[in-house]
């Protein structure tokens, strides 16, 4: 079976039985710890993966947004080398959160009963 690139390694491909368990866990560390008291996304990790998906991309807004205004924000609040050093945590933040979100999105397709093939 074909596994793309984005997928995240502590994830155990579809192939192998029980895979959804590691997918669970995974995507359960990708959301804020309280969703982990809902027992629905557990059970239904479809639902977990789209609450995932959407908690990510909203990161990434959100990470966006940070960046094209900390200067501004923060500017008489912090030395101009720490506002930098705050931009260069954005940098940083935001290629992650992407890849993060790619990952989560092939998740989703191999619960949804995706299969993948090379391109």
């Amino acid at each position: 079976m074909y596994i793309p690139p984005e997928w995240p390694a502590e994830v155990r491909p579809p192939s192998v039985p029980d895979w959804e368990t590691s997918a669970v866990a995974w995507l359960l560390d990708a959301v804020p710890p309280d969703y982990r008291a809902y027992e629905v996304l557990r059970r239904h990790p479809v639902a977990l993966a789209s609450m995932a998906r959407h908690h990510v991309g909203s990161a990434i807004e959100a990470a966006r947004a940070g960046y094209r205004a900390a200067a501004v924000d923060l500017k008489g609040h912090l030395p101009p080398h720490a506002i930098e050093s705050v931009l260069d945590t954005y940098r940083a933040e935001g290629p992650r959160l992407v890849r993060l979100s790619h990952a989560i999105r092939a998740v989703e397709r191999a619960l949804r009963g995706d299969l993948f093939t090379t391109r």
